[in-house]
C-alpha cells in the first residue's frame, strides 16, 4: 500500500463532520466511522481531486453518470447562463423554456414512436413512473381490467422506491422490504456465466426467452407491462444479454399484448456504443426511462418518455379524473433542463458517437489481459462498460466468501494507483466517462489489473 498525503486541518475537520452528521448511501456507517474518508473537493477533465490535489481517474463515471468529464464548459456555461435567467419554476399549472426545448429534443433522438415526456428526477422516480401509467392505462383503456402485475427479470434492479423495488430483485437491496412490496412474476435473464436455468451455454439458445413466453402465454390477461434493463443488468454485475434477446423480448411482449418498460437509467446516453440500447437492436419500448447521464452526470434530472397511444388514455373531463397524479417538486427544473440540452449538444457537435468506436475496440482488447488471471472467471463488456467477475475458483465458478470483501479490497487497491472504482460485491466495475482518452483507458486497465494480482496473489 502507498503512502497517504498529510492531512490538512480543514479535511480532519471535515471528516470527523461527515462522521458526525452525513449518512451515506449503501454503506456500513460502523465501517465507515471507523476510517477516514477521501473527501473530494474538484473535479476536471475524467479527473476527480481530493483536497490534498490527488488526482484520480473517475473509473465509473461518479457512479454511471458523468459523460463528457467534469468542468465541461459547453454544460457549465448552459447551467450558469440559465441560473441568470431563473433556477427553478413549476411546471404543475406552468410551463418553461428549458423543458420544453428538451422534451422536444429527446423526442427526436428517442426510438421512433415516442412522442410524450414525462420529467423527474432520479432513476427509480422515471421508473415509478411507468409503471403506474402503465397499469393506469389499462384501467382507462378497458373496462374489464384484468392486467395489474409486472413481470421482470432475474437479478433485476430497477431502483430504492417501493415500486421499482418490488419489480427488483435482488436481495441485498428489497429482502428488508418485501413485506410492503407487490408480487411480480419473475423470467430467467440470460446470466449466461451463472445459468438460471442451468443449461450449457454452448447448447443454449433460446432457453430463456422459452420460460419468457410460458409465463407471458400463462399469465397475459394479467399482465399490465414487463420491465427490463436493455442489454446490460447494471446492479446484478454487468450481465450483458446475447445479441437478439432484446429484440426478441420486444417482439413477444407485443404478441402476447404487454406493454414494455426499457429502463435506460444506466445505459443510456452512449454508454453501449449507442444513443440508447434500445437502438442497438431497432426496438422501440412503450415506455423508456432515463435519467443519470440525461444531463451529463450534472444534475437531477429524469424522463420517462411513452407513446401517443399512451398518452391519449389519460385524456376526457376534469371531472372523470383520468389525468396522471403524479408529480415531484423539481420536475423539470430549467437548470436540469438547461444542462441536458448542452449535454445533447455536445453529443450532435463533437460526433461522441462515432468517435467512441476507436476508444470501445481498444477496451475490448485491454480486457482480453484479464482472462489469464487465476481468480478472473468472466470478463463482460459492452461499449465503454466492463464487469470483471472475480472468484475463488476459476474452474468450479465458486465465488469468495462475502467476508472476503475482495472487490472492496481490490477497489481500494486501485485507489492508492489513482483510480476510483466502485464494486458490485466481487464484480469490478469500469465505466469511464465517454470522454475517456485512449492513454487513460489504457492506465485504468493495468491498475485494476496490477491490483488484482496483488489482492489475489
Amino acid at each position: 500500500m502507498k503512502k497517504t498525503e498529510k492531512k490538512t486541518g480543514r479535511e480532519k475537520g471535515l471528516q470527523e463532520l461527515d462522521k458526525l452528521h452525513v449518512w451515506h448511501p449503501f454503506t456500513q456507517m460502523s465501517e465507515w466511522e471507523k476510517s477516514d474518508p477521501l473527501i473530494i473537493e474538484k473535479g476536471r477533465g475524467n479527473y476527480l481531486i481530493d483536497m490534498n490535489g490527488k488526482r484520480y481517474l473517475d473509473g465509473v463515471s461518479s457512479l454511471w453518470v458523468n459523460v463528457h468529464g467534469h468542468g465541461k464548459r459547453r454544460i457549465d456555461t448552459a447551467i450558469k447562463r440559465q441560473l441568470d435567467r431563473i433556477a427553478h419554476s413549476t411546471l404543475l399549472g406552468l410551463a418553461n423554456v428549458p423543458s420544453i426545448e428538451l422534451a422536444k429534443k429527446l423526442v427526436d433522438i428517442a426510438p421512433r414512436g415516442l412522442k410524450k415526456v414525462f420529467y423527474s428526477d432520479n432513476g427509480s422516480t422515471a421508473v415509478e413512473i411507468a409503471l403506474k401509467m402503465a397499469f393506469q392505462y389499462w384501467e382507462q383503456a378497458h373496462d374489464n381490467f384484468e392486467k395489474k402485475k409486472f413481470i421482470a427479470f432475474t437479478g433485476a434492479y430497477h431502483g430504492d422506491t417501493f415500486g421499482s423495488m418490488s419489480v427488483g430483485e435482488i436481495d441485498i437491496f428489497v429482502k428488508k422490504y418485501r413485506p410492503l412490496l407487490f408480487s411480480t412474476l419473475r423470467a430467467p435473464y440470460p446470466y449466461c456465466y451463472r445459468c438460471p436455468v442451468e443449461k450449457d451455454r454452448k447448447d443454449c439458445k433460446t432457453a430463456c426467452l422459452e420460460v419468457f413466453e410460458e409465463t407471458l402465454k400463462k399469465h397475459s390477461h394479467e399482465l399490465a407491462a414487463c420491465v427490463i434493463e436493455p442489454l446490460v443488468q447494471g446492479a446484478a454485475g454487468m450481465i450483458t444479454s446475447p445479441p437478439g434477446f432484446l429484440k426478441e423480448v420486444r417482439r413477444l411482449t407485443k404478441k402476447y399484448n404487454v406493454l414494455l418498460i426499457a429502463d435506460e437509467v444506466a445505459v443510456g446516453f452512449g454508454r453501449t456504443g449507442h444513443m440508447f440500447a434500445c437502438d442497438a437492436e431497432g426496438v422501440t419500448p412503450d415506455f423508456l426511462c432515463l435519467a443519470k447521464g440525461i444531463t451529463g452526470g450534472y444534475m437531477p434530472l429524469a424522463a420517462t418518455l411513452t407513446t401517443e397511444k399512451i398518452y391519449r388514455t389519460f385524456l376526457g373531463e376534469y371531472a372523470e379524473y383520468k389525468a396522471f397524479f403524479h408529480g415531484h417538486t423539481y420536475t423539470g427544473n430549467p437548470l436540469g433542463c438547461a444542462a441536458a440540452i448542452a449535454n445533447l449538444d455536445i453529443f450532435e457537435k463533437e460526433e461522441v458517437i462515432k468517435n467512441l468506436k476507436p476508444r470501445i475496440a481498444l477496451f475490448k482488447k485491454l480486457l482480453k489481459d484479464f482472462e489469464s488471471l487465476n481468480h478472473v472467471g468472466e470478463v463482460r463488456q459492452l461499449g465503454l462498460i466492463a464487469g470483471i467477475e472475480l472468484v475463488k475458483d476459476k474452474a468450479s465458478k465458486e465465488p469468495f466468501a462475502p467476508k472476503d470483501r475482495i472487490g472492496s479490497l481490490v477497489s481500494t487497491d486501485a485507489r492508492e494507483s489513482g483510480l476510483l472504482i466502485r464494486p458490485l460485491g466481487d464484480v469490478l466495475v469500469i465505466m469511464p466517462p465517454l470522454s475517456i482518452k485512449e492513454a487513460e483507458l489504457k492506465r485504468i486497465c493495468k491498475i485494476v489489473y496490477d491490483s488484482i494480482r496483488e489482492i489475489t496473489g
